[in-house]
């Protein structure tokens, strides 16, 4: 019998990254990225006190730029910041995990006298932080960092390895990738395998997506990491 499956629905670049710390805990990683990633490289206007990001898919857009490279950054959580300082940024803070933090830290280390904030998001996305930011005093400028649209199918060997009974437990990073992994497994006929896997999610909040999105249907078991890091998550998983 084939070994347990972990199904891995985050984006590449990360997804691939997330796998090897999935076989390292001795699962055997199923790539099923349920969104597609596409990064929309932006020009910084030049009035910006500081750049926040709250994701690591915008700091992967972002273009090294000399003269930038001083630039206050706030980076949602410790993984973006990492990515972040690759790109040859070097002042740069990391907030908790999430949005409501990153928001926290803008409001403890910046001064909205001193000039707008630029947001780097992904289309459709930062709206409720850009407004946090706003109540806060701040002068926000968004710009689109990347673009995810919903991956098309489930990649093969995911696809059979659902079919044969094999898949034990699903890792969710955000609540469109967690909806998006459903869709994907109710059009290809395998929405009821979710009964027998446990939903491991990064935050409440996630889980609350995959909860609702397989609905009438039901998880083995759900499970939210303690912090919204992969780190924490993998935890849930534990090894084998």
């Amino acid at each position: 019998m084939a070994e347990p499956g972990v199904l891995i629905t985050r984006p590449e670049p990360g997804a691939a990254e997330t796998a090897q710390r999935v076989a390292a805990l001795g699962w055997r990683p199923l790539l099923a990225p349920a969104l597609v990633l596409a990064s929309r490289p932006f020009t910084m206007p030049p009035a910006a006190q500081a750049l926040l990001l709250p994701s690591r898919a915008a700091a992967r857009s972002l273009v090294p730029d000399a003269f930038r490279a001083g630039m206050p950054v706030l980076a949602v959580g410790e993984a973006t910041a990492a990515e972040v300082r690759s790109r040859g940024f070097v002042n740069v803070v990391a907030a908790d995990g999430d949005a409501a933090s990153l928001a926290r830290l803008a409001a403890a280390t910046l001064d909205p006298a001193a000039g707008p904030l630029l947001l780097a998001v992904g289309a459709g996305y930062g709206q409720e932080l850009a407004r946090a930011l706003r109540v806060l005093g701040f002068r926000v400028t968004r710009r689109i960092a990347y673009a995810a649209k919903p991956a098309a199918t489930l990649p093969e060997a995911a696809r059979l390895a659902l079919d044969q009974g094999e898949v034990v437990a699903a890792l969710f990073f955000s609540p469109r990738s967690a909806s998006c992994a459903i869709s994907l497994l109710r059009t290809a006929g395998l929405a009821a395998t979710a009964t027998s896997m446990v939903a491991l999610a990064i935050s409440a909040r996630v889980a609350e997506a995959a909860v609702q999105t397989l609905a009438p249907l039901t998880w083995r078991a759900v499970r939210s990491a303690e912090r919204p890091d992969q780190d924490s998550l993998l935890q849930l998983l534990g090894p084998r």
